[in-house]
């Protein structure tokens, strides 16, 4: 912290979320050489950190780019970062960031087997889904199974309580799959139930939402804040589907003191080390799991297996095993496809077929043709 009396900075840093561990944090990096503040937006290789001085534009050091190995490894929004201010440039040089506490992450999109870091340092996870065509069980499961895995509280928000005259049956539906899971009714297009989600909102704290596209979420933030901060467009009626409004995350600071990230539409949510996630959701199945005869069983095709014996009695029902079992299956994948070095003997032997190739055909192109 770079002004005269760093205590003057931890009071300020603490409506960020900056306490005594923090602070330890600091000292060890050697406190007095950095300011210190947390990310507010990322976009590409540029940032907006919000210090006690105020907000500054940012990017990694050098140093720090030379050390990063991969995506995930640099800053992520709700990250605490130390930086060096460079008031002749306009800007901070981010030289490292502090560990991470809780982190909501996937596993990216697409066919990468890399860790998406959606939002870092959270203390609550709203799980918003749309009381219309958006709700979807299967989908609550897969991504409370990664918001339990974070360590953050999880609370789920059911939106357009507007457009059901009884919700009863949905949180009938809930509490059969996630019954210990808190959820919370509202309409953001009418305001029912915002001020109890408002209460939630807790000062100094890091809350997230999370949701797929056209849910709601920034029209959730407008009502929250009480204005229009954030752009939103109507859905399709047919589907409810709707653009991504929000391109972007960003953390928000409400005039309450509470810390909010908006997070654009996830269409896609695939797991990252959420084995104690998948035990916290499925506590009913690895309880019965842990009665099974063998000790390596797949729950798949046992003799002895507690979990089929529940399935096929109906104590257990079917569309809740399939599920299990494709996230599990998911998980077990995942850590295969992250256990494969980049420097196995395949991939150098086929770097080496590659270069060799190459090296042939920069000799003599024609030559591939010659008998």
């Amino acid at each position: 912290m770079s002004d005269a009396d760093p205590n003057d900075d931890f009071v300020s840093l603490r409506a960020l979320g900056w306490d005594e561990g923090r602070q330890a944090e600091a000292e060890a990096l050697g406190g007095a050489e950095f300011v210190f503040g947390r990310v507010t937006v990322e976009n590409r290789e540029q940032y907006l950190i919000l210090t006690a001085a105020g907000e500054r534009t940012a990017e990694v050091s050098g140093h720090f780019l030379f050390r990063a190995e991969a995506p995930a490894d640099f800053p992520k929004v709700g990250d605490w970062i130390a930086a060096v201010d460079v008031p002749e440039e306009g800007k901070a040089i981010i030289h490292a960031v502090l560990p991470r506490r809780a982190v909501l992450s996937r596993n990216a999109a697409g066919r990468r087997t890399e860790e998406q870091i959606l939002a870092a340092n959270i203390g609550t996870i709203f799980l918003v889904q749309g009381l219309d065509y958006d709700f979807n069980l299967r989908r609550l499961e897969r991504q409370t199974v990664s918001a339990r895995a974070s360590g953050a509280e999880t609370i789920l928000v059911l939106n357009k309580a507007d457009l059901v005259s009884d919700s009863a049956d949905f949180l009938r539906r809930i509490r059969d799959v996630l019954p210990d899971l808190e959820v919370l009714t509202v309409s953001a297009l009418s305001g029912s139930g915002i001020d109890t989600l408002r209460r939630r909102l807790r000062p100094g704290l890091t809350h997230v939402l999370l949701g797929s596209s056209g849910v709601g979420k920034s029209t959730l933030i407008n009502a929250l804040i009480g204005r229009d901060a954030l752009t939103t467009a109507p859905v399709r009626e047919d589907d409810s589907k709707g653009r991504h409004t929000t391109a972007r995350r960003e953390l928000i600071v409400l005039e309450s003191g509470a810390l909010l990230i908006d997070t654009p539409g996830v269409r896609e949510f695939q797991l990252w080390e959420s084995e104690d996630g998948i035990d916290a959701v499925f506590g009913d199945i690895a309880s019965l799991a842990s009665g099974c005869r063998f000790g390596d069983c797949t729950h798949t095709c046992e003799t002895g297996c507690a979990v089929l014996e529940a399935r096929e009695a109906g104590a257990l029902a079917d569309d809740r095993y399939q599920s299990w079992l494709k996230l599990r299956k998911e998980l077990a994948y995942l850590e295969t496809k992250r256990r494969e070095k980049p420097g196995s003997d395949k991939k150098e032997w086929s770097k080496e077929i590659q270069g060799a190739l190459k090296t042939f055909r920069k000799i003599d192109p024609k030559a591939r043709f010659r008998r």
